[in-house]
């Protein structure tokens, strides 16, 4: 016999106390539902007890995933390391290697430049920094290669002069306010350092690629005779930059020059110092002497 069609349920007191509890049960939600919804809005701290309890509970599936991830990554990296192990250990002999020979050409250089001052009396007359400053922001992702140091017209921060960190030459600077002043990186393609090699005194120049990298060019055609390697410090050509501040590094030799990184990353730079122009005092001081002196006196003949 088929089943009828008709749900009602007749006379069956379970079949109506059944539908009248489902329908309390869910007038009762919708009210529950309701009045949090309430103080959720007007008091948004009132489940925060119950946000806590959820966090406790869940906080052991947590852990135990973050410790699955540590697990893995370690894993990971322990067979990384192993594979790389005989290419770092070759690399870092190389380096050993070449900066061994470096330091036996520094200690005899040095032990040459001795010994020429003590011949011709020369003694070293270094300007002192016009002010130490902060670097306190860079645009390190931007075509335009600035930074902003806490030091400006205030401390006698100029445009113009150069500012060096730790490990070298990091730019000059373009424009000063009270209190700070913005820096031209040596990154930026605007930029062009004249600088030598080291080692031997090639003479060359350092432009930046707007991409985070440097160019080193010589001033000599012909065969290139860098090396990975090579240190390029300031010539002192120009009148700007103090001869002998390390600028670049040469990480792979060029049909026409070489690419290079910087021997102070502005990323990795605190504390730079402002110094004053090279050879601006002595400039200054000449064109001073010459107008007191006047003007040269005329032949009579």
């Amino acid at each position: 016999m088929a089943r009828s069609r008709d749900l009602r349920p007749g006379y069956s007191r379970r079949a109506q106390y059944g539908i009248f509890t489902g329908y309390v049960i869910a007038v009762v939600g919708i009210i529950v539902g309701l009045v949090a919804l309430g103080l959720s809005l007007f008091d948004p701290g009132a489940f925060a007890f119950l946000r806590g309890a959820a966090s406790e509970i869940g906080a052991p599936v947590g852990e135990a995933s973050s410790a699955a991830r540590r697990s893995g990554a370690g894993i990971v990296a322990a067979f990384s390391a192993y594979f790389d192990t005989g290419r770092q250990n070759l690399e870092l002999t190389h380096e050993i290697a070449a900066a061994r020979a470096a330091a036996i050409s520094t200690r005899a250089v040095a032990d040459e430049n001795r010994r020429l001052k003590a011949l011709l009396g020369i003694v070293d007359q270094a300007a002192p920094p016009v002010s130490a400053a902060r670097l306190i922001g860079s645009t390190a992702a931007s075509a335009r290669r600035y930074a902003v140091i806490d030091a400006g017209a205030a401390r006698g921060v100029r445009a113009g002069q150069p500012v060096r960190g730790a490990a070298g030459l990091v730019g000059r600077v373009v424009e000063v306010s009270r209190d700070t002043a913005r820096v031209l990186l040596i990154s930026d393609a605007d930029n062009v350092v004249p600088v030598r090699r080291a080692t031997d005194g090639l003479p060359g120049f350092v432009q930046g690629a707007a991409n985070g990298k440097i160019a080193i060019r010589l001033l000599t055609m012909g065969n290139n005779p860098l090396h990975a390697g090579d240190v390029f410090v300031t010539s002192g050509s120009g009148g700007i930059y103090p001869p002998g501040i390390p600028v670049a590094v040469v990480a792979e030799a060029r049909r026409d020059g070489a690419e290079g990184r910087l021997a102070a990353d502005p990323a990795a730079t605190d504390y730079v110092l402002v110094l004053p122009i090279y050879k601006g005092e002595a400039v200054a001081a000449m064109s001073a002497s010459v107008k007191a002196a006047g003007p040269p006196p005329k032949d009579d003949n």
